[in-house]
């Protein structure tokens, strides 16, 4: 079987390793006087959960504006959500303030940003016509997001962190807000394309539960050295972006979420596993390997 890049599960003797500098708190005094590092506190840390907050008041921001048929800036409030939950877990690493409640408050923060906000902003902007069949593909799109989210946390030890297992939840939401901001600054009525709208508010939602593995850049090392050309690049881009969002951002996340099926058939054409799961026991020989 193929060997990925997986995440090693903490082992419940090890302890982390002690920041320099640590206080009485994090010793604690054994038999014989001997002290030991306790395990890391459960506290709650301002900065990165003030990243976690924003991104939560973008989602019910574009709930708000969706209310007051204000599409184009509950479209814009996901985006800034987006941006603001991929700052957030880099502002916990680098300022070392990680926790199990910033954890758990960003799942939360997620499912009203990307679940239940994107649900109901498309609902209110087109699925409203089309009564039963409406509303079931908004919930069909929010409980997809609660699935892959709680999957994420339960199976975030043994995935290969290449790859995320199905549709991320953000780019789910990115490409139904999307096809909403770029269908209203075209002047479209959401009333006029239901059926497309009910297409793609499914496609999210089941996207988000499959085991179609989604390339996740994070083993992009960002501290090494680039080619001029590289910076160029990013030039383009962001002039790219800037010149018309709405068709810039909905074409790259059409992009992303096709992408993952290329992937998945691509794999499989070749013989190589679809799964990006463990589903062997991994010997401590093994893990030294990967």
């Amino acid at each position: 079987m193929a060997s990925f890049n997986r995440r090693k599960a903490k082992s419940r003797l090890a302890f982390p390793k002690m920041r320099r500098g640590a206080g009485r708190s994090q010793l604690e005094a054994g038999a014989g006087g001997a002290t030991h590092p306790t395990l890391r506190r459960r506290g709650i840390y301002l900065l990165p959960n003030a990243f976690t907050t924003a991104a939560l008041f973008c989602g019910f921001y574009a709930i708000v504006m969706a209310m007051n048929l204000k599409f184009d800036h509950a479209s814009i409030a996901i985006f800034a959500a987006m941006l603001l939950d991929g700052i957030d877990g880099r502002v916990a690493r680098l300022t070392n303030t990680q926790s199990e409640f910033g954890a758990q408050y960003d799942s939360l923060s997620d499912m009203v940003s990307f679940g239940a906000a994107p649900a109901l902003v498309v609902y209110e902007w087109s699925l409203r016509g089309l009564g039963k069949l409406g509303w079931l593909a908004a919930f069909v799109y929010c409980a997809g997001a609660a699935l892959r989210l709680a999957r994420f946390n339960t199976n975030i030890a043994v995935v290969d962190k290449r790859y995320f297992q199905g549709l991320p939840s953000p780019a789910a939401a990115a490409l139904v807000a999307g096809f909403i901001w770029l269908m209203d600054d075209l002047r479209f009525a959401g009333t006029d394309l239901s059926w497309i709208s009910w297409a793609i508010t499914v496609f999210g939602g089941l996207t988000m539960v499959t085991n179609v593995p989604f390339y996740s850049f994070k083993d992009i090392n960002f501290r090494k050295s680039v080619p001029f050309i590289a910076i160029f690049l990013i030039v383009l881009g962001f002039v790219a972006i800037s010149s018309d969002p709405p068709k810039v951002f909905f074409g790259l996340f059409v992009t992303y979420g096709l992408s993952g099926y290329v992937i998945f058939f691509w794999r499989l054409f070749k013989g190589k596993p679809v799964s990006i799961i463990q589903t062997e026991i991994e010997s401590a020989d093994d893990e030294d390997l990967h």
